[in-house]
C-alpha cells in the first residue's frame, strides 16, 4: 500500500478525495488581496460571476515546503508516497514537488517516493489520480502504479474551448495574435494539451454550438474503447453546455461513465468563465492527433 498526493488542479470532488484518503495540496488564489483555499472556500458560480464583472484573480504556486509538509507525516508513518501532479508545461508545482522530495529522500532511505508529471490539468490530471486509486485497490505496487501512469499520461487527450482568450493571454498561455482571433466574429478557439503539457491552439469554430460539436467530434475520432473508461468534462460555470456535450458523447460512443465538474479556481482563472473541456484516453499519439 502507498499514499497518494495530488493538488487541487486535479479537480476531483472533495468527497472522493476523503473516501479514498488522498491528500490534495492547495493552489491558493487571491482576490482583492485576500487569499483563499479552494478546498475550503470555493463557490463556482460566485467565482466566475466575479470574473465576468472584471475582478482580477491571481494564483499562488505550491512550494517545496508545502510538498514536504504534506509528505512528511505519511513517510513518518512508514508509508510510501505517490505524487500525481499538474503539468509541468503550465505550472511549476511539479518542480516544487521534485525539490521538496530532495529534502526527504535522505531522511527516509527505506521509503519510496514517486512523482508523476501528468502533463495535464483539471480532470486530465484527476482521471489519472483515479487510476492510481484503482491500481492501489487492485494491490499493485507503488512502482507498478507510477509506471502505468507514466504511460497513460501520453494517452490522455485534453481538448477544450474558451469563450474569450484574454484570460489565457493574460497569463502567457497563448500569443497575442491568437488571442485576438477569439474576440472577433464570434470565433471560439479550440485548444489542447500538447505532448509536453503546454496549451496550444488547434482550430477555431464559429459560435458556441459549433465549438461543443467540435469537442464531441474529437472524442468520436480519437477515444479508444470509451465503453471501458470514465470520461471527464470540466466547465467554468456553463453547466448547460457541459450537459449538451455529455449528451453528444452518449449518443454516438457512450463511455462507461462521465464525470462532470466545475473548473476549480486556479485553472479556471486561466481559462476564464465559459470554458468547456473534455478529457479521455486515446492512443499513444493522441496528443499529436487532437
Amino acid at each position: 500500500m502507498f499514499s497518494i498526493i495530488t493538488d487541487t488542479s486535479a479537480n476531483l470532488p472533495s468527497g472522493y478525495l476523503r473516501e479514498n484518503h488522498i491528500l490534495s495540496l492547495p493552489f491558493f488564489y487571491i482576490i482583492d488581496g485576500k487569499e483563499y483555499e479552494p478546498n475550503v472556500t470555493f463557490d463556482g458560480p460566485s467565482f466566475y460571476a466575479q470574473m465576468r464583472q472584471g475582478v482580477r484573480v491571481t494564483t499562488s504556486q505550491i512550494t517545496p515546503q508545502q510538498f514536504l509538509n504534506g509528505a512528511l507525516p505519511l513517510l513518518e508513518k512508514g508509508e510510501d508516497v505517490l505524487y500525481v501532479g499538474m503539468s509541468s508545461g503550465i505550472s511549476g508545482a511539479f518542480a516544487s514537488a521534485s525539490k521538496g522530495t530532495e529534502g526527504l529522500i535522505w531522511r527516509f532511505p527505506d521509503r519510496k517516493i514517486r512523482l508523476v508529471d501528468t502533463l495535464s490539468a483539471s480532470l486530465g490530471e484527476g482521471l489519472l489520480v483515479m487510476e492510481a486509486v484503482r491500481c492501489r485497490e487492485a494491490g499493485m505496487s507503488l512502482d507498478e502504479t507510477a509506471d502505468l501512469l507514466m504511460t497513460l499520461r501520453h494517452r490522455m487527450c485534453q481538448v477544450f474551448s474558451v469563450d474569450d482568450l484574454k484570460y489565457l493571454r493574460a497569463t502567457g498561455r497563448v500569443s497575442g495574435v491568437k488571442a485576438l482571433l477569439g474576440t472577433v466574429l464570434n470565433i471560439k478557439p479550440l485548444l489542447k494539451g500538447d505532448r509536453n503539457g503546454r496549451i496550444v491552439c488547434i482550430d477555431r469554430a464559429r459560435g458556441r454550438a459549433r465549438a461543443i460539436t467540435a469537442l464531441a467530434e474529437k472524442y468520436n475520432a480519437l477515444a479508444v474503447e470509451p465503453e471501458k473508461q470514465v470520461v471527464g468534462i470540466a466547465h467554468a460555470d456553463c453547466p448547460e453546455d457541459a450537459e449538451r456535450l455529455a449528451s453528444l458523447l452518449r449518443t454516438q460512443r457512450p463511455p462507461k461513465d462521465i464525470l462532470t465538474v466545475c473548473y476549480e479556481p486556479v485553472t479556471g482563472s486561466h481559462v476564464g468563465p465559459g470554458a468547456l473541456a473534455l478529457f479521455f484516453l486515446g492512443d499513444q499519439d493522441v496528443r499529436d492527433k487532437a
